[in-house]
């Protein structure tokens, strides 16, 4: 069978998504990843993790947009947390 048009198992889509999901390296292998066509489905399956992040982007801007805010740090308005003796 030609090596181009073989399908990946199951275990090769589990194995790449934790290796796309590394910090720094993962970012520079889903590059490699989505120009090489060694092997035609793992290509679309690294352009597929692009979309992933495209939609997120998207919907980061448009929240951003609309100012809704995502709190990181929790408030500390509430002073009655120690109430004084």
């Amino acid at each position: 069978m030609n090596d181009k048009l073989r399908p990946l198992s199951p275990w090769e889509y589990f194995g790449y998504s934790i290796l796309f999901n590394i910090p720094f390296i993962g970012f520079i292998l889903l590059i490699v990843f989505s120009i090489d066509d060694s092997n035609i489905n793992r290509r679309n399956y690294a352009r597929s993790f692009w979309c992933i992040y495209v939609l997120v982007l998207i919907i980061l801007v448009i929240l951003l947009l609309i100012g809704v805010t995502i709190p990181i740090i929790p408030s500390s308005t509430n002073t009655n947390m120690f109430p004084k003796a």
